[in-house]
């Protein structure tokens, strides 16, 4: 799951929606162009291997196919040893929200509810939310159900997270799997009071899950906010330097994650 394209085919396997787009990778101009025809304009070229960006080319035209093509594939060259690209139809404005799972090596699967990731800066996220506000209950359901078989049909085992884009009219589209805990798992734990390190640990230490999916209610509702090293004035990109001032948000309900003390 760890490769977009194989995490594609798998969830192709399990009938979860996709958003249209190349079967495998793409190989040279000649076969872009083709898909870009059958896709639609705007596309998006994405790194088979990639994340946070890095790899990916909004194409508006069929016109700039070859120069993004190739910038894409160097890009993903670069970052992640593999070249590998593949071409989706590109959703406008869409939510991104991504589904929280957890499976043990005895076949048993649960979801732990959604995080709502939509707000970011240059594809890497800014602020997560639990529950998210535009899911109903319907909705909710359905993607969860989506995102444990897909688990279960990789046999996957241990803490994960299935991430789907949601258009305007609701549709949902797998996007990619993150085989591994997230930095925003803390949102999940705060509305399931499930300690999600602990129990993949639990799970990897061969035991079932002590709950089913019935036992699991949202309580509450939970914001995480990352704070970056930036530079706002230089469009917001990152930066490094002192911490001079550094304290500790303190308060009824509020759970801090560093690494850093005061003068580091």
């Amino acid at each position: 799951m760890g490769s977009k394209l194989a995490a594609k085919e798998t969830a192709k396997a399990q009938n979860i929606p996709l958003v249209p787009g190349s079967e495998g990778a793409i190989v040279d101009l000649k076969e872009a162009q083709n898909v870009a025809r059958e896709v639609g304009f705007p596309l998006l070229i994405k790194a088979s291997a990639g994340g946070g960006g890095k790899g990916m080319r909004i194409v508006e035209n069929e016109e700039s196919i070859d120069e993004q093509l190739h910038l894409a594939m160097n890009e993903a060259r670069s970052a992640f040893g593999d070249a590998s690209v593949f071409i989706e139809r590109y959703v406008k404005s869409p939510r991104h929200i991504e589904i929280q799972i957890l499976s043990d090596a005895h076949g048993n699967a649960v979801h732990l509810f959604e995080r709502e990731c939509s707000i970011q800066r240059r594809h890497q996220k800014v602020i997560e939310e639990a529950p998210s506000s535009v899911l109903t209950s319907e909705l909710r359901k359905e993607m969860g159900e989506c995102a444990v078989n897909l688990a279960m049909g990789c046999n996957y085992i241990g803490a994960g997270t299935v991430e789907f884009l949601l258009d305007e009219k609701h549709n949902f589209f797998f996007l990619e799997m993150n085989t591994r805990l997230q930095v925003e798992h803390t949102v999940s734990e705060l509305i399931t009071g499930v300690d999600l390190v602990r129990q993949q640990i639990l799970v990897a230490a061969g035991e079932k899950l002590a709950f089913i999916q019935d036992d699991l209610i949202i309580q509450g509702h939970a914001l995480e906010v990352r704070v970056y090293a930036e530079d706002p004035q230089n469009n917001f990109l990152p930066d490094i330097g002192r911490l001079v001032t550094y304290e500790r948000p303190q308060g009824p309900g509020v759970r801090v994650d560093d690494g850093f003390e005061q003068g580091m």
